[in-house]
C-alpha cells in the first residue's frame, strides 16, 4: 500500500501530527475483571520519515495530559488529580523517539516517554499504514502503535484493595495507537 513516491524517496520527509485525524487511547483492568478505556484529543508532534532508511526515521509527540477523555466526568477529574496525572504540575505527556528497528511496514519504535516529570524507555509495535493524498489534495501518512507501559514506573500508585481481592486499577496500562500525519511542504 505504500505509495511509489515513498518507496523511491531519497530525502527524508516532515509530517505533521492531525489531532482530528488521530487517537491516542489507554486501557486498564478494572476492579480485576472489566476494561476501561480512554483517550486523549490533545495530540500533536513530527514525524521525520527517511523512507530509505527507516533507522533513521524519528518522532516527537506532545500530549495535553488534560484532554483525557473517558466517557465519565468524575473518572476524568480523577485522573487528571494529583492521585494520578497531576496535569496541574504536568500538564504535557511526550514521547521522543530514540530507536527505530525492523523494516518500512512494520517495525519497533522506542523512546523517552515521560508522564508526570518521569521518563522512562518505551517500545512501540508500529505498522506503516501507507500514504496518499486526502480530500484537500495533501499527503498523508497512516500508522498504526501498540505497547503497554506499568503505570508504576511513571509514579500512578493511586490504588483501592477489593473487599474481594485484588485492586481497583491494574498496574499495566495498554496503549493503542491510529495516527494520520500530514506532509509539511519545505
Amino acid at each position: 500500500m505504500t505509495s511509489t513516491a515513498a518507496q523511491t524517496q531519497t530525502s527524508p520527509v516532515t509530517y505533521q501530527i492531525d489531532p482530528a485525524h488521530t487517537l491516542v487511547e489507554l486501557s486498564a483492568r478494572h476492579m480485576m475483571f472489566t476494561t476501561v478505556k480512554g483517550r486523549f484529543t490533545g495530540v500533536r508532534g513530527t514525524i521525520v520519515d527517511e523512507a530509505n532508511d527507516p533507522t533513521r526515521s524519528s518522532v516527537e509527540v506532545e500530549i495535553d495530559a488534560a484532554s483525557i477523555s473517558t466517557g465519565d466526568v468524575q473518572r476524568d477529574a480523577h485522573l487528571q488529580s494529583p492521585d494520578f496525572l497531576d496535569v496541574a504540575q504536568y500538564p504535557t505527556i511526550t514521547f521522543r523517539s530514540t530507536r527505530i528497528e525492523g523494516t518500512r511496514a512494520e517495525f519497533r519504535l522506542t523512546g523517552d516517554l515521560t508522564i508526570r516529570g518521569i521518563t522512562r524507555a518505551v517500545t512501540l509495535h508500529v505498522e506503516f499504514g501507507g500514504t496518499g493524498k486526502n480530500p484537500w489534495g495533501k499527503e498523508v501518512a497512516g500508522f498504526t502503535a501498540t505497547g503497554q507501559i506499568n503505570r508504576k514506573d511513571f509514579g500512578l500508585n493511586w490504588n483501592v484493595a477489593l473487599e474481594t481481592g485484588g485492586v481497583l486499577v491494574s498496574d499495566t496500562v495498554k496503549i493503542s495507537l491510529e495516527v494520520q500525519a500530514v506532509k509539511q511542504e519545505a
